[in-house]
């Protein structure tokens, strides 16, 4: 049944696991039952059979909403796991670490309480990876290598509130913050995407980096955008994710309008091309580079392709390059072909990071009715931070049963290794306890550890990996 607040794609498939139960889904798989099994299906008039007809169709469907009921069904689990763990891990941090704490016990001295609002309240990611300086060993005259490090660290800082990246950016760095922003997500009626930007006052005042938020790993819901396959199809550009779409700023009815009207809400789009449109006016020497890890790098992707769509050349003029790290699929082929052509016309570099086994890269599915693609060329580093350009990355099925024993080999050999690299590179490579026991957790779910940004803050600092200018800039991802 078509939707109104759809009515800006003539064409979409949005799914909704809130209306599906195991016996529909079931059902639904059937030669003979799903025909009449799809109200947890979404799209125009006359277009269910097309989308469910083959048994593929129905599978993919199936596998994408039953991960979605069970992401909503742990929601709340997740969600309380994620803020005790944020309490005992700052209660210890605030009092000085394991050892300090017991100390202040024993002292009978009295405890500090955690306080959110403090530039020291660190965020899950943070803990798992406690590295808040730039590689001082790159230099900025190395622009690939120095505004990877730079730009994989800024996706790593987005995880955290405004106070912690205040003080990482404009003490630690000696760069200048312009803004940390919670952006409103018109279909789910609250502020759920974040993103901040800051100028490269260091080493290039021209530079204004945009950083946006990725996938928390504890938060449900951001893994349900993660899990749901529904797209729009989007006229001159192609299918694209929704989830994606929405968080960077879609609005109901009306799509991607070239400008707002009066909105009561901040949506991320419309707020950071303002900014950049304001900078781009004020200095004819401005560059933009815009990054994110996970969902920040698809919301990074998504950006530059609704500033494409919406041809704002001011903007898409002074954009230098775009850096991703754990991005997934965006969008069909058609879309990645209207970015190649973007990235083309415009002048800019793509750079897509991929480690190892990391899962997301590999999602969503490549399937038929889906068509997923990713673009442009794959700096992919394997577990020994070897990297190399690919036109895509190995195994891009994370499900394939070939890659299966060699996911979990590799496992094991990362959590060995965790023990190794600080032996051997120093104690900058020295592991938390927290991402030591993501390595064992990614013994029994491989890819899930290697999700973590700390292997692509690695990658790039012990990778020394400059690639061939021109190698597959236009390549697009084989069926």
């Amino acid at each position: 049944m078509a939707s109104k607040e759809h009515e800006f794609s003539k064409n979409y498939l949005i799914l909704k696991p809130q209306n599906a139960n195991i016996v529909d889904l079931f059902l639904f798989l059937l030669p003979f039952g799903f025909r009449k099994r799809t109200k947890f299906i979404d799209c125009p008039e006359g277009k269910e059979d097309s989308y469910t007809s083959s048994f593929t169709n129905r599978w993919l469907i199936f596998i994408s909403i039953v991960l979605q009921i069970i992401l909503l069904a742990i929601a709340t689990p997740l969600a309380k796991l994620d803020a005790f763990l944020l309490n005992v891990f700052n209660f210890i941090s605030f009092n000085g670490g394991i050892l300090g704490l017991l100390s202040r016990i024993l002292k009978g001295e009295s405890l500090v309480k955690p306080d959110e609002n403090s530039a020291e309240y660190t965020s899950v990611v943070g803990f798992a990876d406690w590295r808040r300086d730039l590689d001082k060993s790159i230099k900025a005259e190395e622009i690939f290598r120095y505004y990877g490090g730079l730009t994989v660290m800024a996706a790593q800082l987005s995880y955290e509130s405004k106070p912690f990246v205040l003080s990482v950016v404009n003490d630690r760095w000696k760069m200048k913050l312009l803004g940390h922003f919670n952006f409103w997500n018109d279909f789910q009626g609250k502020a759920t995407t974040q993103a901040f930007m800051f100028q490269n006052t260091a080493a290039d005042p021209n530079v204004t980096v945009v950083a946006f938020r990725g996938t928390s790993p504890l938060d449900a819901y951001d893994w349900q955008v993660d899990a749901d396959f529904s797209w729009y199809d989007i006229e001159g550009v192609g299918r694209i994710h929704s989830g994606f779409m929405k968080a960077l700023g879609l609005q109901k009815a009306t799509g991607w309008p070239e400008e707002l009207v009066k909105s009561k809400h901040h949506f991320a789009y419309y707020t950071l091309r303002q900014k950049l449109r304001d900078i781009a006016k004020s200095n004819d020497n401005a560059k933009f580079i815009i990054t994110g890890h996970s969902l920040g790098g698809a919301l990074a992707a998504l950006f530059v392709t609704v500033l494409s769509l919406h041809r704002d050349s001011a903007v898409l003029e002074k954009l230098q390059a775009v850096y991703t790290y754990s991005q997934p699929r965006v969008g069909d082929r058609r879309f990645a072909e209207f970015m190649v052509n973007t990235v083309k016309k415009y002048g800019f570099k793509y750079h897509r990071y991929v480690y190892s086994s990391d899962l997301v890269p590999r999602v969503p599915f490549d399937g038929v009715i889906f068509k997923y693609k990713h673009f442009g060329r794959c700096i992919y580093f394997n577990s020994l931070y070897k990297g190399r350009i690919v036109k895509e990355e190995p195994n891009k099925n994370y499900f394939s049963l070939i890659w299966v024993m060699p996911k979990y080999l590799n496992a094991w050999w990362e959590l060995i290794r965790s023990f190794i690299v600080p032996l051997v590179k120093g104690f900058d490579y020295h592991e938390s306890l927290l991402m030591k026991g993501a390595r064992v957790v990614g013994l029994f779910i491989p890819g899930l550890a290697a999700h973590i940004p700390t292997d692509y803050v690695n990658s790039i600092r012990l990778g020394k990996f400059n690639p061939p200018p021109q190698e597959f800039e236009d390549s697009i991802e084989a069926d």
